[in-house]
């Protein structure tokens, strides 16, 4: 699909009455969740990713007490950590997103991938195959996150992650995926200060931004680097209620968390050949001169934030 033609779609779903439902069903039809299957998988390996990230930077999985920003349509990571033992899952969206079919799938999925899973967190299988077969069976009578999990995962939206209501010092790690990106400038801002308080004593915050153009995934003829061409007004058209996209490079990401507070211990961001050399066939918009070509070229980053000790 054209690019443009998607853009307008979702500013006009974005003001109609019940444009959120048709969005969703025009999604699982025709765009990025026509196999949610694979899409689950993919959120499996970010997951791997994230585990082994925050286990060299010191945390483990289980037994830790954790808060997902961004839940999304199915709850992948916060359920992958709960069947590896995590001690408590806190998971928060501005808008009530959970679809209980695609959980339901999520969790077949999920089913797939036991050893795997225990592997990853180095426990032992017979723990995770047992709390599976508990979520399992309690999927078949409740749409409840908290209900199917033992009480472990606490699923709230409409919620504010900079407002969460839990209390100081009460969490080990926050995470995000694919989600900063999403996100207002100052409201980035709010949620890095607020996870500061959250977090205990070298806690950590891991966040994995996919900062490229995501109308190129819709429409093969645009690259990740597309949206630089336009001005912050020109942008302000293109930009909707289901695809915003705040256009902050990689590393103003990370520099917002280090501004806030956080000791950046882990930053996997690099420029990769292709990128600068789709960016040396374009012109920018003024708005993005001051950058240099490395820091416009990165399209993806994650990192890990720890809030400095006493």
């Amino acid at each position: 699909m054209h690019w443009r033609i998607k853009g307008l779609l979702q500013k006009t779903l974005g003001v109609l009455p019940g444009g959120d439902t048709l969005h969703y069903r025009m999604q699982r039809r025709f765009g990025g969740m026509r196999n949610p299957r694979r899409e689950i998988g993919l959120k499996l390996d970010d997951w791997e990713g994230m585990v082994k990230q925050l286990r060299d930077a010191g945390l483990e999985i289980p037994g830790a007490r954790l808060m997902e920003i961004g839940s999304g349509w199915y709850p992948t990571l916060p359920l992958a950590c709960h069947l590896v033992g995590a001690a408590r899952v806190h998971t928060v969206d501005l808008n009530r997103l959970l679809k209980p079919d695609l959980m339901r799938l999520c969790i077949e999925v999920l089913g797939e991938q036991l050893p795997r899973l225990a592997a990853v967190c180095q426990v032992d299988p017979a723990e995770v195959e047992a709390r599976y077969a508990r979520l399992r069976d309690a999927s078949a009578r409740s749409d409840d996150p908290a209900v199917i999990s033992d009480g472990v995962i606490e699923y709230r939206a409409p919620a504010d992650a900079a407002d969460s209501g839990l209390p100081d010092g009460s969490i080990d790690a926050i995470f995000s995926n694919s989600v900063l990106e999403h996100v207002p400038p100052d409201a980035i801002d709010r949620i890095h200060r607020a996870a500061l308080t959250l977090l205990r004593p070298g806690g950590w915050a891991f966040h994995s931004v996919n900062c490229g153009d995501h109308y190129a995934y819709a429409d093969p003829k645009v690259h990740q680097l597309h949206y630089l061409r336009f001005t912050e007004r020109q942008w302000a058209f293109w930009n909707n209620a289901f695809l915003y996209q705040n256009r902050l490079r990689a590393h103003q990401f990370v520099d917002a968390a280090r501004a806030a507070g956080f000791e950046i211990v882990h930053d996997t961001s690099h420029a990769r050949p292709q990128r600068l050399a789709q960016l040396k066939a374009m012109t920018v918009a003024p708005e993005f001169a001051r950058f240099t070509p490395e820091q416009l070229c990165i399209t993806t980053v994650d990192f890990i934030g720890k809030k400095p000790l006493p």
